[in-house]
């Protein structure tokens, strides 16, 4: 199985400049040959580029240090150094770049195809030729290069997905992305089936569709790393709708509000405005008789918190249809700025 890597610690450099030369002309029958060193070459930058191909930061897992090309040193006749070679960094999209001493976010790279200089490469040094005047037509010195820009890096990546689909291991997360989107996320009957977060894209009319991120399941105690804890806790925070499928079948030994009130819980002790998030609810697995019987009630339990129900089974497909109509709407309404209707 791919294995999902969400943060990593790097160092990076950008290339020292290139020192300036000391040179004078020696040419035949030009008898007073003045200075005509040339300009040492710019170090190289380190480059960020954002590549929506890649889905984890396991690339740059094992190798821990970035270093961007020298400025080549400037030479007689005016020639010029080389300038040094950028180091390119590619990363997926929602990658966050955070300075490891200060924990400041320098950037949030959301683009796909954005460029971003991060370290610029030092200035190449100027030559003796620059330095020729009046009082002093033979100067024997020139400058050195200008040290490149370096820095402790994290690298955090936050999944960008307009739902999140959360709830307890097993309670079907990953048979609904399957069944509502081309992801194929392993699914089994044994707890965390589910390791790594999935994304799935779901047609809808003209709009071409929202991404969907089936979250690995969530338990009590997530938000002090229990279980799977934190580590995709925050991979929620950047989804404009939470999608919280509950289990309904009776082997769960667990009672549906009790499920509702402690993955909440979890997500108001690891964020006052994630808990503060949109909520659909799907109860799932209403096509078993004794998980059919528990509906009435819990519709009325959810009516009273005024939020959105759906009856589905995302094994037989029963009712996604009118869940994943009724997000996109929502979905396009909240990113229109229009109110509910």
């Amino acid at each position: 199985m791919a294995r999902f890597i969400d943060e990593v610690n790097i160092y990076v450099k950008a290339g020292d400049g290139g020192a300036g030369a000391v040179s004078f002309r020696r040419e035949k029958f030009v008898p007073r040959g003045g200075p005509d060193g040339g300009d040492g070459g710019k170090g190289g930058d380190v480059v960020f580029i954002v590549d929506r191909r890649l889905s984890s930061l396991i690339d740059l897992r094992y190798r821990k240090k970035y270093l961007a090309g020298k400025g080549g040193k400037g030479a007689g006749t005016h020639c010029f150094g080389k300038d040094g070679a950028d180091v390119i960094i590619k990363v997926p999209v929602g990658t966050l770049v955070i300075d490891s001493a200060t924990d400041e976010v320098i950037r949030d790279l959301v683009k796909d195809g954005e460029r971003y200089v991060l370290c610029g490469g030092g200035k190449g040094g100027r030559g003796n030729a620059h330095f020729k005047s009046s009082t002093n037509q033979a100067p024997r010195y020139a400058q050195p290069g200008l040290p490149g820009e370096e820095i402790d890096l994290r690298l955090e990546l936050k999944l960008l997905a307009d739902v999140a689909i959360i709830g307890f291991p097993n309670a079907g997360k990953s048979t609904l992305i399957t069944g509502i989107s081309a992801a194929r996320p392993k699914i089994g009957d044994y707890p965390f089936t589910t390791l790594v977060p999935n994304l799935g894209v779901v047609s809808f009319g003209d709009h071409g569709g929202y991404v969907v991120a089936d979250i690995p399941g969530l338990i009590e105690g997530a938000h002090e790393g229990k279980g799977l804890g934190i580590q995709f806790l925050k991979h929620i925070e950047r989804s404009l709708l939470l999608l919280h499928i509950i289990d309904l079948s009776p082997e769960t030994g667990r009672e549906p509000e009790d499920d509702y009130e402690k993955i909440n819980n979890e997500l108001t002790k690891f964020s006052a405005d994630l808990a503060k998030r949109k909520q659909v609810v799907a109860l799932n697995k209403t096509d078993i008789t004794e998980a059919s019987e528990k509906v009435p009630e819990l519709l009325e339990y959810f009516k009273d918190k005024g939020i959105k129900v759906f009856e589905i089974s995302a094994a037989t497909g029963a009712g996604l249809k009118d869940l994943t109509n009724y997000i996109g709407t929502e979905l396009q309404r909240m990113k229109d700025g229009t109110e509910e209707s």
